[in-house]
């Protein structure tokens, strides 16, 4: 007796017992005994011809039919039939009709029976991994419970009930270990949809970790009462969270702590006691930065928005409370606020105040020719380019104690001139390095500027249209993990990164490679 020749129902009960087992629908279990089915009849009548099996969801009795297309011209005499010879067996058919040649039952030998058995295993596996797929990829973004099912290379397998997730060494806090048994608490990272199955990428370091346990711990923050704007995590060690609710009549950061600190501590001690600073949001960046540096104390705070920089500067006493151990706390802030945060001493700040003063005091002195003392008061006004004292209303030279009308006109009369000496120098030096009319008689840059350019190599406005807006204006780039600090060619004048864009895509927009509308668009866009 063949392994085959079961009655009716069972076929039907086997589909509904390994539907229930493998947790996937019994119509898809029944689509693989099909498929399963057919592959044996072929190997029986010969892998050439079409042939289909079909089993009764309510009697579970099996059909077996070849299938044959209507066509004019027959080609392929196992799959197709012409239109005479089918009409014959079934009047009234059309080309490209099917027509189905019942099959006798069949007695399946051994080997059929085998390969018929590793069709339905196979099908039922790729079921089983595509339910798992659809349930797990919308839970990307959860916490999930599993037990550690065995250690691989360091990579920990968890058993998360309807299949198994990884949790990467790189996505352990440090100093973590499981052992087989272990219950694990993680966040699901990513979901892959893979030939070996789907890949279940869990993480106990991810920032929105540490924020989906808060939203467990604290009833506000999962009911939207309190929202977490911003989370920065050195994993193990410290984390710092920002903090906003749009009820006055709740302190976020003590709602987050709890009574006695019991919130706060429940995820510390889930994350291997990580310290968390828990700081009030604010849309103001210098105050939430403030906010984020503590505990240290900070003197003064200097925005940069074009180049999104912070200067910050601390009491001699505090630097090293800002920076933290190992520039931990500053690095954190830093990722916090999405600024790049530069601190300096009081002490180390004057300094430099002193260092900008006696320069800018030589500036005026060489090229204006003037003395010490009338260098020093444009300065001390505010004055730090002779293009600001050229091209500034003559009231407010004029206006600085010890000047008057005839003192304000030399001056701006020598700024114009050192000005356009400078150019001229510039110029002439540009020509001789091969710059030619399209860059010189370009908008927006000035000669100094376009010999330096050329001293780098960008001599017409084709090549000015080609750069990127931190080529010109700097930026930084990310090596192994640490920022790097990128020169921009034209940065030395003071051009912002919005600025670069601009010059950029006005450039892009004469050379014709954008128009109008897209330069309009992508300047809306920067401002």
């Amino acid at each position: 007796m063949s392994e085959f020749n079961t009655n009716k129902s069972e076929l039907l009960q086997i589909a509904d017992a390994v539907a229930r087992e493998k947790l996937i629908e019994p119509k898809l279990v029944i689509e693989a005994m099909e498929d399963s089915l057919a592959k044996a009849a072929k190997s029986k009548y010969g892998s050439e011809y079409d042939i289909q099996a079909k089993i009764n969801l309510k009697t579970g009795e099996l059909s077996m039919n070849r299938c044959r297309t209507v066509v004019d011209n027959v080609e392929n005499h196992f799959v197709e039939i012409n239109l005479k010879d089918a009409d014959i067996i079934k009047p009234g058919i059309q080309i490209g009709e099917v027509i189905l040649d019942p099959l006798p039952p069949l007695d399946f030998g051994r080997i059929a029976a085998q390969s018929a058995k590793q069709t339905i295993v196979q099908k039922v596996r790729e079921a089983e991994r595509s339910r798992q797929y659809e349930e797990f990829k919308d839970r990307i973004g959860q916490i999930i419970n599993g037990q550690v099912k065995r250690i691989e290379y360091g990579n920990v397998i968890v058993d998360v009930g309807r299949g198994e997730a990884i949790l990467r060494r790189d996505q352990l806090i440090n100093r973590e270990t499981f052992r087989n048994g272990d219950r694990v608490r993680a966040y699901i990272k990513d979901v892959k949809s893979e030939v070996r199955g789907p890949q279940i990428f869990l993480s106990r370091t991810a920032p929105e970790f540490l924020a989906e346990l808060f939203k467990m711990e604290v009833p506000e923050i999962y009911d939207g009462i309190i929202e977490i704007k911003t989370v920065a995590r050195d994993p193990g060690s410290r984390a710092k969270i920002g903090v906003l609710t749009t009820d006055n009549s709740i302190d976020p950061v003590g709602a987050c702590v709890g009574m006695r600190g019991s919130r706060v501590q429940a995820v510390v001690n889930e994350l291997q006691g990580e310290k968390i600073d828990i700081i009030p949001w604010n849309d103001d960046a210098p105050t939430f930065l403030v906010n984020a540096l503590q505990p240290a104390e900070v003197s003064k705070v200097v925005l940069d928005e074009d180049s999104k920089r912070i200067e910050v500067v601390v009491p001699d006493d505090q630097l090293s409370l800002a920076i933290g151990r190992r520039g931990q706390n500053v690095r954190l802030a830093s990722q916090l606020t999405e600024f790049d945060i530069d601190i300096m001493t009081e002490a180390e700040e004057s300094d430099r105040r002193q260092a900008e003063f006696s320069e800018r005091s030589k500036l005026f002195m060489d090229n204006l020719n003037v003395d010490e003392m009338v260098a020093q008061l444009l300065v001390a006004e505010g004055f730090s380019t002779l293009e600001e004292v050229a091209y500034v209303e003559k009231s407010e030279v004029e206006n600085i104690e010890g000047f008057d009308i005839s003192t304000a006109e030399e001056l701006q009369a020598r700024a114009h001139e050192c000005i356009e000496e400078n150019n001229n120098k510039a110029l002439k030096k540009a020509k001789e390095l091969g710059v030619d009319d399209t860059l010189i008689n370009f908008e927006g840059i000035n000669p100094e500027m376009i010999q330096v350019l050329a001293e780098d190599g960008i001599k017409n406005l084709e090549e000015f249209a080609k750069c990127a807006d931190w080529e010109i204006a700097g930026g930084y780039t990310l090596v192994e993990g640490k920022r790097v600090k990128d020169e921009g060619i034209l940065e030395k004048f003071d051009i912002g990164i919005k600025e670069a864009r601009n010059l950029i895509m006005k450039a892009r927009l004469q050379m014709g490679w954008i128009s109008s509308e897209d330069y309009e668009s992508e300047f809306s866009d920067a401002e």
